[in-house]
């Protein structure tokens, strides 16, 4: 157990505790308007977490309070840094919950900076990172667009470039490989690994049929990953731009473009009314691009680090 007045306990999730986090997590959703925990968290908590990840758990009534989860120390950012994420159950905020598991949090990390992800840039998050004296260093936004005007037509793709979709179990390594040059300077994109890829095959949401692979020669050029999230507050799907990737030897062509419209034109084809998609706010070309297309902006998620 970690603290005093409050008891935090930490390790490996019991299928009970990991039950209540969901629970917690689409409490604060409905409260909050947005998820509190980042897909990557999500699933470490239905399917154990990573190696040298931490699970922070604060009990109140012998019912899951608030949940906080730390990554292993990440080794290439900027003095091995750790990145962590935590939430408070909407009917225990306002009691020092989330002073409590950030204290928590932070006990466990001497020697290195922290990284949090505060979802929806709310104003609570805010002032508990400030309070603990840390700085905003980076914006994800979250942009949306509507998939209810003219029928989209696919887009002529750079000269010798050929599309295809994923194969499960073929295009694996090909594409983690590519995936990983493509975001190379990208905290979490560019470190995922085999098991990060075959947990996301393994989800209800995945279909290969929209993972559209764009190849030159025989050989993975980029890949534009769909996903359609189940029914929203409306009672209808929404349609995402997961990940868009092109290799570096194959960029300034335009095929980032034509690869993010024809996935579009896919989820269109669905019948889906809307699309998201994140992208970080210093990437001026991504955000301009997105921006031509018709995506305006939704919400933001910060991250805030204490040295």
């Amino acid at each position: 157990m970690i603290g005093s007045s409050t008891p935090v306990a930490e390790g490996p999730l019991s299928p009970a505790h990991a039950g209540q986090v969901a629970e917690l997590a689409a409490a604060a959703q409905r409260e909050d308007g947005v998820a509190p925990l980042s897909e990557h968290v999500l699933l470490q908590v239905r399917h154990g977490g990573s190696a040298g990840s931490r699970d922070l758990l604060l009990l109140a009534e012998d019912r899951v309070a608030g949940y906080a989860h730390v990554d292993a120390v990440d080794s290439g950012a900027q003095g091995g840094d750790v990145t962590g994420e935590l939430v408070v159950h909407p009917a225990q905020r306002r009691r020092g919950y989330g002073k409590t598991l950030l204290s928590a949090l932070m006990a466990g990390t001497a020697g290195h900076g922290v990284r949090l992800w505060a979802h929806g840039d709310l104003a609570g998050a805010a002032a508990l990172a400030r309070s603990a004296g840390f700085t905003r260093i980076r914006a994800l936004l979250q942009m949306r667009m509507p998939l209810t005007g003219p029928t989209m037509e696919n887009p002529a793709l750079p000269p010798g470039i050929t599309l295809r979709t994923f194969r499960p179990g073929q295009d694996e390594q090909a594409w983690l490989a590519v995936n990983s040059r493509a975001f190379a300077d990208h905290p979490e994109q560019g470190s995922w690994t085999r098991k990060d890829l075959e947990l996301r095959e393994a989800e209800p949401w995945f279909e290969p049929g929209g993972f559209f692979l764009a190849e030159r020669a025989g050989e993975l050029a980029g890949f534009h990953w769909t996903k359609v999230h189940p029914a929203q507050a409306d009672g209808s799907p929404m349609g995402e731009v997961y990940v868009v990737g092109v290799d570096p030897a194959h960029q300034g062509g335009g095929l980032g473009r034509a690869l993010t419209i024809a996935g579009l034109a896919h989820l269109q084809g669905l019948g889906l009314a809307q699309v998201l998609l994140y992208v970080d706010e210093s990437n001026t070309p991504a955000v301009r691009m997105y921006t031509a297309l018709g995506f305006r902006l939704w919400s933001t998620d910060v991250m805030y680090r204490r040295p």
